[in-house]
């Protein structure tokens, strides 16, 4: 798996499980869906997830086309 790969299934499995905390627990694990979403939206403009830096610390490997183009 690539890094986008990891960032969509760790942000998805986040949405569902706040609003699954939100539903049964307690309504304010609805702010951490808004945080989870607030943090997809800046990244489409700035470029930058926390997430995805964290992921390359660890050694997880980069899309494919931007492997190619590195090689190119």
């Amino acid at each position: 798996m690539t890094i986008h790969q990891y960032l969509r299934m760790v942000a998805g499995a986040f949405v569902m499980l706040s609003l699954a905390l939100g539903y049964y627990v307690d309504p304010r694990w609805f702010l951490f869906t808004g945080f989870v979403g607030l943090n997809l939206f800046q990244s489409a403009f700035s470029d930058w997830c926390p997430l995805i830096t964290i992921l390359q610390k660890l050694g997880i490997r980069e899309c494919r086309h931007q492997e190619r183009k590195a090689i190119q």
